[in-house]
Formats: structure tokens, C-alpha cells, sequence
């Protein structure tokens, strides 16, 4: 959340939020952790506590990235010109997504026919499917009715930035409409009448739908958007306020932390009962009131702006995190594909403390280089670079006799 959010459209786009590129950044991160196979670092990450996770900060602060990076431009610009460069985003992200599925299988398979590993990465990651019947699944794939869970994320993006140029369209009328139409939607889609189905060319017939529901995370998504087009008022900065967030999420930890869930069947039971309050896939109630709280306590403590995050004493982390929220695209691509062989670098060292360590600072280190070699590549050094000095004047020769006296 961000106490500019109110802020007109066209001074939204004025200057970068640090705190939305560091909290990005943040749950690239964490993603990186959690997509690690068999990651103990993944035992302590937020989402072991409760219900929401870095899927869910990603999602929020996409939403307020959309709003600052098209939201101004639709006022400036027009509806017709805002859609086309939602378009033009939606190319860029679809072709992203096809280009990991592509290189993560790629390199699955070169692992698994290499005959170094006891492991069959490509069945650990269930994409024989895809090659048993590579035809049908591929016309999937490209018309995203083939979408494998770990594959899962992108796409789901597709979806929310298509419903931009709509809910830009209700708020010509309204501001109240677009808020109206994503409850509406999340509140049809957890009924189930929504589902996209994510294996619809299988041979034997499958039913899965998309892990992530579109039509139920665009709640998270347009809420973050709404704060910052201004849809949406910012929350008050109160103790009260505060102390109520704090204990809700506090509440949360038994009924999300797996050593307390084992340990008692009513605990057991009441998940068993009540998941559709908490799903992931449909986005349940408790998970998006889990998230409000925990964005509320961290929008509190960074301060007006993110001051805090400049003071901290540890503001070289700060700044390592905001690189790498600031390309948030490349790096999650990165990030799906190094994940996979991160796990595989485990599996070869094993899980203790220092390799597990040693393995996933390598991996926030990589996640930092690639955000800063795309950083390097949109600055276009080449149109700035300085020209060359002229080369000197060569005599032109045309005989012989002048060649031979040129070179004596």
C-alpha cells in the first residue's frame, strides 16, 4: 500500500515507489526459496505461518505496478492507445512464458538423459505428458489450455492484465464500478462456474483446471491497482488498526504451520472443513484478509515513503532487493528455470546447513545479476556510447607506381 496512492493518474507515473520495487524484489526471492525442491529454507518463509504467500505479494504488487505503468497512460492517452500497450505487455508476457516452459523442459530432459542422476527430473516435474503427446499438448501450450502446475503464474498474469482495459472502461463511469465488478467476479469464480481448464488435450481426459484462478486472484490484483489509481481509500495509520492486523495474522499460525497442525486433529479437522475459506486456487477469504494484514503491518513499518527502508542498517540488502524488483519480469524467469537446477545442485551436495546455504545465496546472487544485466540491456548503452574518433585520411592509389611509393 502506498500513502500516494490517491495521487491524480498522471502524477502516479512522476517517480518509481521504492517501496513496491523492494517488496518485489522481496517475494522474488522468497519464490525462489519456496520453487527449490526439497528447500529447508522453504520450512521458514512466511508462507509456512499462514495463509498467504509470495504468490500473493507478487499479484498485489503487479496490480500497483499496472496502475502506475498503464493506469496514467490510459488518462494521457486515451482508452483505445492504453489498450494497445496493454496488448503489447501481454505479448512480451506470453512469449516469456512460452520461452521458460521451453528451456526448463529442455534442460529437465538433458539432465535425466545425461545418466548422471538417479533422478528422473523430467517425471519430478510431471512433464511426460507433454512429450508422450507432444502434438495435441502443444496446441495446448500456445492457446494456454495446457498449463502444468510451476507453469502456473504467468499465465494467470495474462489473464489479469486483459481485464485492465475493462476495469479502465467502468472507472470512466464510475470509480465504485471496477471495485464492484472484481468482487462480483472473485464471489462467481469461487462458486466454480469459472474454472480454465489446464490439461484439456490429455489423450484419457483431464479436469484439472488452472492452479490460479484468474477470475478470483484479480481481487488481489485490482485491489493493489485500486489503491494506486486511487480507487480505493489508504488505510489510516492507527495503533488499533494495528494491533488488530498483528493478531490476526498471529491467529493465523496454528492453522497454518504444519508441526501445530500435526499435532492436533481438531486442527486437522477444521482444514478439512473449511479449506474453501483458505484455497489457494479460488483464493478464499481468510487467505486475501491474511495478506491485507501482513501488507498493512509492512506498509507501517517501512514508513511515509519507505524512509525507514533508506535509514536501515542493512540498506545494501535494501538496495540488492529493489534491483531486483525493478525487473521483476526477467528475473522470475530466471528464477523459474534456476530453480530446477538449484534443486538439482542439492540433490548432488546434499541438504546440509552450508550447502543449503551456500545454494540459495547463489541463488539470490543470480537473481541480482540478472536483474542487472536486463537493467544494463533497456538503458540502450549503445545510444549513448561515445563516438569513435575519425580515422585518419588513407591517400587513395590507383597505379603501381603510386603504391610502391606509398609504402617506401
Amino acid at each position: 500500500m502506498t500513502d500516494t496512492a490517491q495521487q491524480t493518474p498522471q502524477r502516479a507515473r512522476a517517480a518509481r515507489d521504492p517501496r513496491l520495487d523492494f517488496f518485489r524484489g522481496l517475494a522474488m526471492c522468497i519464490i525462489l526459496v519456496s520453487h527449490i525442491t526439497n528447500n529447508p529454507w522453504a520450512l521458514w518463509i512466511h508462507g509456512r505461518f499462514g495463509f498467504s504467500d509470495a504468490a500473493d505479494i507478487f499479484v498485489f504488487c503487479s496490480g500497483m505496478a499496472s496502475a502506475l505503468a498503464f493506469g496514467a497512460l490510459f488518462h494521457r492517452a486515451g482508452w483505445a492507445l492504453g489498450t494497445l500497450r496493454i496488448l503489447h505487455r501481454m505479448w512480451q508476457v506470453y512469449w516469456a512464458h512460452i520461452g521458460v516452459f521451453f528451456v526448463t523442459l529442455w534442460s529437465m530432459v538433458a539432465l535425466t538423459r545425461s545418466g548422471w542422476f538417479e533422478i528422473d527430473y523430467v517425471d519430478a516435474l510431471n512433464l511426460y505428458p507433454f512429450l508422450n503427446s507432444t502434438g495435441a499438448n502443444l496446441i495446448g501450450l500456445l492457446t494456454l489450455t495446457y498449463v502444468p502446475n510451476f507453469f502456473d503464474i504467468l499465465p494467470m498474469y495474462l489473464v489479469l492484465l486483459a481485464m485492465v482495459p475493462v476495469a479502465m472502461l467502468l472507472a470512466r463511469v464510475h470509480v465504485a464500478l471496477p471495485v464492484l465488478a472484481s468482487v462480483t467476479l472473485w464471489a462467481y469464480g469461487n462458486a466454480g462456474a469459472l474454472d480454465l481448464p489446464a490439461e484439456y488435450w490429455f489423450p484419457a481426459g483431464s479436469t484439472r483446471p488452472w492452479f490460479f484462478n484468474p477470475f478470483c486472484w484479480q481481487l488481489l490484483f485490482f485491489t493493489g491497482f485500486g489503491l494506486m489509481a486511487g480507487w480505493l481509500p489508504v488505510p489510516p495509520v492507527r495503533r488499533g488498526l494495528v494491533i488488530i492486523a498483528a493478531l490476526l495474522v498471529l491467529a493465523t499460525v496454528p492453522l497454518a504451520w504444519g508441526p501445530v497442525i500435526g499435532a492436533f486433529e481438531v486442527l486437522r479437522q477444521w482444514r478439512q472443513d473449511w479449506v474453501f475459506l483458505y484455497v489457494k486456487t479460488d483464493y478464499g477469504v481468510l487467505r486475501y484478509l491474511h495478506f491485507l494484514c501482513l501488507a498493512y503491518l509492512a506498509w507501517v513499518a517501512v514508513g511515509p515513503q519507505g524512509v525507514r527502508l533508506q535509514a536501515a542498517r542493512l540498506a545494501w540488502i535494501v538496495r540488492i532487493l529493489t534491483r531486483i524488483g525493478q525487473q521483476s519480469l526477467a528475473v522470475f524467469m530466471v528464477s523459474v528455470v534456476l530453480s530446477r537446477l538449484l534443486g538439482v545442485a542439492l540433490d548432488v551436495t546434499g541438504r546440509g546447513v552450508l550447502a543449503t546455504a551456500a545454494i540459495n545465496l547463489a541463488g539470490f546472487a543470480l537473481l541480482f545479476a540478472a536483474a542487472e544485466i536486463a537493467r544494463f540491456f533497456k538503458s540502450s548503452p549503445w545510444r549513448v556510447a561515445t563516438p569513435l574518433p575519425p580515422r585518419p585520411a588513407v591517400p587513395a592509389v590507383s597505379t603501381l607506381a603510386e603504391i610502391s611509393k606509398v609504402t617506401s
